[in-house]
């Protein structure tokens, strides 16, 4: 029984070309290596002594930088390719890791990361079209799956490490972590990866012809990034202000802050790619299992409403974990599946861009609402915007039944 249940595990990773899984394999690296993100917030507000509202406005220029630098990816992958896109990127941003720990006002990281992150988000949309192009169309969804799977698990080793970088050495050091690990794995991707272009054939011009759809006059994708913009307000406050509630109200130091993160990581290395593989098998449709895991998103905040007890955060992860496992992967198959051919990297960006919007709302709302009326009416607000995101989710839903008839 256990062999048949490993056996079915390990057949939800088969059928992947090689260009997927150096793929998977770079953002393994890379994201092992990211270990700034997480800690920022204390970083600012700890080393550096800066007030909430300092940080919230560091983090809408970190937010405001990957919302424009996602954009320009987008642009620039429909127009001059994906490869040369992730390459610069990644070089640019990994040199420019080394330079930002040298600035410590606050004008200048405002300029800092801002600028870094233009550079650093324009890999994201980039790598979407590439995985929309090196996977099989049938295994997309699992190919978006197994580069979060390679997202998560570094992201399971990076903050329990950075947790003890930063005890050991201090903050500078994660710096240092973060820049090498850009640099090192887009050589790897350049050395063993062969720039692939789409050669249109005669099929591919009939099926574009009819198609008209661009994100300006597509409604319901309009529709879908309200929600995933939602969702993802919810989901950033793992990064912006629960490592701050961690130390304020139950004393944890960075180390344990990272081990809950990596719970988080190993809980979406278990079961993300069993849950993608069970939903392409029974073919349900994607819009129904990204509101489930918008709903989930909204209840793991009302969890954190019954405090004093410390087992309650890893409840709150728990439930974070499925909800993005729900979530996230599925967001990305069908912003995938619904961009006309030619105009993937305009619907990639739009959709990458609502996550860096998010990021501007979601550390400065989070704050705001900390510093005013406390932790306890900024989780009510998440838990609310939650479920918000999962009722659009399912009026999404009915009118994409509506255009399909």
């Amino acid at each position: 029984m256990l062999q048949q249940a490993f056996t079915r595990y390990i057949n939800n990773f088969r059928g992947f070309t090689r260009e997927v899984w150096i793929l998977a394999i770079i953002t393994f690296i890379n994201r092992a290596g990211t270990m700034v993100f997480p800690f920022l917030s204390k970083y600012l507000k700890e080393d550096l002594h800066f007030t909430y509202s300092q940080v919230g406005w560091i983090m809408v220029c970190f937010g405001s930088g990957s919302m424009l630098g996602s954009w320009i990816g987008g642009k620039l992958s429909d127009k001059i390719g994906f490869y040369k896109v992730m390459i610069f990127s990644m070089i640019t941003s990994g040199l420019s890791f080394f330079v930002i720990q040298q600035v410590t006002t606050f004008p200048g990281l405002c300029i800092a990361m801002f600028s870094i992150m233009v550079i650093a988000d324009m890999f994201r949309p980039a790598m979407f079209v590439s995985l929309g192009t090196y996977a099989k169309p049938e295994n997309r969804t699992r190919a978006f799956t197994l580069v979060r799977l390679a997202i998560n698990f570094g992201f399971m080793a990076g903050p329990a490490l950075g947790g003890l970088i930063i005890l050991g050495i201090g903050y500078k050091g994660l710096f240092w972590t973060d820049g090498a690990s850009c640099i090192i794995s887009i050589l790897i991707f350049a050395l063993l990866v062969k720039e692939k272009k789409k050669v249109k054939t005669e099929d591919s011009v009939i099926e574009e012809l009819p198609e008209q759809r661009s994100v300006a006059n597509d409604k319901l994708f309009w529709l879908f990034l309200f929600c995933s913009f939602t969702t993802a307000v919810v989901f950033f406050q793992l990064f912006t202000t629960l490592p701050l509630y961690h130390k304020e109200q139950y004393n944890l130091s960075e180390f344990h802050t990272g081990l809950l993160m990596s719970f988080n990581g190993l809980l979406v290395l278990l079961f993300e790619m069993p849950i993608v593989g069970y939903v392409e098998r029974k073919k349900i449709q994607k819009i129904k299992i990204i509101a489930f895991g918008a709903l989930l998103m909204g209840l793991s905040f009302f969890t954190l409403l019954f405090q004093g007890w410390i087992g309650i955060l890893v409840i709150s992860m728990a439930i974070i974990s499925y909800a993005e496992m729900f979530n996230f992967p599925f967001s990305n198959g069908f912003a995938m599946d619904r961009a006309p051919r030619g105009k993937e990297g305009q619907y990639m960006a739009y959709y990458t861009m609502m996550f860096s919007l998010a990021h501007i709302v979601s550390g400065k709302t989070g704050l705001e609402i900390i510093s005013h009326w406390g932790y306890t009416a900024n989780w009510s607000f998440m838990g609310g915007a939650g479920l918000l995101a999962a009722i659009a989710l399912l009026v999404l839903h009915k009118k994409l039944l509506k255009e399909n008839t």
